[in-house]
C-alpha cells in the first residue's frame, strides 16, 4: 500500500475544499488557531511514518487525553469497579450534556463526554500520589519524547471558563460519583486537555491501541490486550459525542476526537492516523479531519467493516 501517494492525493485535494466549520472559541485561547493548519500523520506498523502538512506542530489535544486517562484508570482498577460508576454507552447528546445526568442518577454514559472524564479524573486523583506526574509520564513513555507538555495559556483560558464543567461536577458529587475536592478534579481535568502533541506523536502514542497494548518500538506490553479490545470499542461507539455513528458510518475506525482540531483513528493491526484541522462542524468534530479520514479509507479500500 502506497500510504504516501495516497496522503499527498488528500493534501491536494484538501486544497480546492472550502471549511465551513468554525474554530472553537468557547475556550479563548483556542480561538486565535489559525484556521488555515492542516496536518496528517500516517504510523505503519509494518512500514513507519508517512505525513504531510502542519503534522509536526504542536496542538492542544483536548478530549483526545480522554483515551490516555481512560487508559491509565483501567490499569489501576478493575474493570466491574470502574464501570459501575461510569458506563459504555454511546451518549446521543452533545459532550457537556446536564440533561442526562440527571436522568440517569449521577451515572455518566460514557468515558469520552466530559461527565465521564471527570469521573475518570476523580478516580485517578484517589489512585495516584502524582496524578499531573504520572499522567505526562504515561505519555512521554508512549511517545519516547519527554518534552511533551501542557500549554500554559490553555490551561488558564479553560480554567476560566469552567463553569459547565464545575456544574457536571457538583451534580455528580450530589449524586455521590465524585469522592474528591470539585476543583482538585477540574483542575488535573483542565490539565489533561491542555497537553500539546502534534499528529506524529499522537499516532505514535496511540500504536498501543493499534498494536495489541504493545509499544512498536520495543513491542513491550503496555496494556493488556482484552483491555485494549474495550478501549478500542468504546473509541468506536462513543469516541465522537453525538456524531459517533456518523463517523462510523463514513470512515469505519475507532477513534477520538478534541475541539482542538485533532482526530486520532487506529486501523487494529496496520496504522494509527492523526488529522489537524481547527475549524470544527456543529458537533465539535474537526469538519476537514473527518473528510480525509474518510477518503483514507476509501482510497486504501480498507477499514475494519
Amino acid at each position: 500500500m502506497n500510504y504516501q501517494q495516497i496522503l499527498d492525493t488528500i493534501a491536494t485535494e484538501y486544497l480546492s475544499m472550502q471549511s465551513t466549520g468554525k474554530v472553537a472559541s468557547y475556550i479563548p485561547e483556542l480561538s486565535k488557531i489559525d484556521p488555515q493548519k492542516f496536518g496528517m500523520h500516517l504510523y505503519c506498523i509494518n512500514s513507519g511514518h508517512y505525513s504531510f502538512g502542519d503534522n509536526n506542530e504542536r496542538f492542544s489535544i483536548q478530549s483526545i487525553s480522554k483515551v490516555f486517562a481512560l487508559t491509565r484508570a483501567m490499569l489501576l482498577m478493575n474493570d466491574t469497579e470502574l464501570f459501575a460508576r461510569v458506563d459504555v454507552e454511546p451518549s446521543g447528546d452533545p459532550f457537556n450534556s446536564l440533561v442526562q445526568l440527571e436522568y440517569e442518577n449521577g451515572i455518566p454514559r460514557n468515558p469520552f463526554i466530559n461527565a465521564g472524564a471527570l469521573v475518570i479524573s476523580d478516580i485517578l486523583i484517589s489512585q495516584l500520589d502524582n496524578p499531573k506526574e504520572d499522567f505526562l509520564s504515561f505519555i512521554h513513555s508512549l511517545t519516547g519524547t519527554t518534552s511533551i507538555n501542557i500549554n500554559p495559556k490553555v490551561f488558564a483560558s479553560e480554567k476560566a471558563y469552567s463553569h459547565r464543567n464545575a456544574a457536571l461536577l457538583n451534580l455528580m458529587k450530589a449524586f455521590g460519583n465524585i469522592t474528591n475536592d470539585i476543583e482538585t478534579v477540574l483542575d488535573f481535568y483542565i490539565f489533561q486537555c491542555s497537553i500539546e502533541m502534534s499528529c506524529k506523536e499522537l499516532s505514535t502514542a496511540f500504536m498501543i491501541y493499534a498494536n495489541g497494548g504493545k509499544r512498536l518500538s520495543d513491542e513491550h506490553q503496555i496494556v493488556p490486550p482484552q483491555k485494549v479490545k474495550r478501549i478500542n470499542a468504546i473509541m468506536q461507539t462513543c469516541g465522537f459525542y453525538d456524531e459517533a455513528g456518523e463517523f462510523s458510518f463514513r470512515v469505519g475506525l475507532p477513534g477520538k476526537s478534541g475541539v482542538g482540531g485533532g482526530i486520532v483513528a487506529i486501523h487494529p493491526n496496520q496504522y494509527t492516523v492523526t488529522v489537524w484541522s481547527p475549524p470544527l462542524n456543529p458537533k465539535g468534530n474537526s469538519e476537514l479531519g473527518m473528510y480525509a479520514l474518510e477518503r483514507l479509507t476509501t482510497l486504501t479500500g480498507f477499514s475494519i467493516f
